[in-house]
């Protein structure tokens, strides 16, 4: 069953761009929502496709099944210039926020936030999430000194990365929703899906 839409705040650029325009579709066909896509030079190329289940899980069939989906999706619309190994994996227990739902979600989880645009003269910012109200994300911060303001709004759409923090309550919430990687992978939830043959130029292509 297809998801609801819910445009992602934090998105991609350049290669990386068009393979989300490419997976995304069809991701949402599928009952998943897209989180991230990033392309690293890791074992030549590695396109790497982060995505979960609207309720947050994702398992290790759901990577597999999702993982034959793409691949002749991604052959056809031809959106990597080079040959590449494709994975998709579940967002993990230190998983990136890139919806409003995200923050909503994971309210009282400490998580770090890095801005595009400062506020108030800094742009980084490591607290416990409030949740959302209008176009902002609330954050508290923990270690500040007395007379400080500990609480921010961080205009949603100023955010340029943020994710949650590795901490022994986000691991015992992770697991009680279902949402931690599987162990049996190894790597997180990554599972690698498929490789091509080198691309080669057509005989007009320069």
């Amino acid at each position: 069953m297809a998801v609801r839409h819910e445009q992602r705040l934090i998105t991609e650029t350049g290669v990386a761009a068009r393979v989300a325009s490419a997976v995304e579709p069809v991701a949402e066909d599928l009952g998943f929502r897209l989180v991230r896509v990033k392309v690293t030079p890791q074992n030549g190329c590695t396109v790497q496709v982060m995505a979960e289940r609207p309720d947050g899980t994702m398992s290790v069939e759901d990577c597999e099944a999702l993982s034959r989906a793409l691949s002749p999706v991604l052959d056809l619309e031809d959106p990597v210039p080079q040959a590449y190994r494709l994975e998709v994996s579940s967002p993990g227990i230190d998983r990136p926020l890139t919806r409003e739902s995200d923050f909503e979600r994971w309210a009282g989880y400490e998580a770090k936030v890095e801005m595009d645009v400062p506020l108030d003269g800094r742009k980084r910012f490591r607290g416990f999430l409030r949740g959302v109200a209008g176009k902002a994300a609330l954050i508290e911060l923990p270690d500040v000194k007395a007379g400080e303001e500990k609480n921010f709004r961080l205009p949603l759409a100023d955010i340029g990365e943020a994710r949650l923090v590795l901490t022994d309550e986000l691991i015992r919430e992770a697991l009680r929703r279902g949402s931690a990687p599987s162990a049996a992978t190894g790597e997180g939830d990554k599972k690698p899906a498929s490789s091509r043959p080198e691309r080669k130029p057509n005989s007009d292509e320069e």
